[in-house]
């Protein structure tokens, strides 16, 4: 990827469901990952929590929650990240460093 890529900034919002199943998550998440603009999303249906992290300039806010919209969610937080932060962040190493 070129340095442009890297530095371009991210929005990663977090969200808290008023109700979703398990299997529903799944396939919720399933169809937010296959849009392009949408760089990564993780929703669990037992916790009822979960993120997704799009491009601002491409996605906006309300465009994401209209695609959830059945299952109540609610913004906890809003934060900016760079696609190198994303990258970084998601390493297998960093989930053995944090516990060691």
């Amino acid at each position: 990827m070129s340095e442009r890529v890297y530095n371009k900034t991210l929005i990663r919002m977090d969200l808290k469901f008023g109700r979703i199943t398990p299997e529903e998550a799944r396939a919720r998440q399933y169809e937010l990952l296959r849009d392009g603009r949408i760089w990564r999303a993780f929703i669990n249906g037992y916790a009822k929590r979960g993120f997704v992290v799009f491009d601002g300039e491409t996605t906006s806010k309300e465009e994401v929650l209209e695609k959830l919209r059945d299952f109540e969610p609610e913004v906890t937080s809003i934060g900016r990240l760079t696609v190198a932060e994303l990258v970084e962040s998601s390493y297998s190493w960093n989930n053995i460093l944090s516990k060691a």
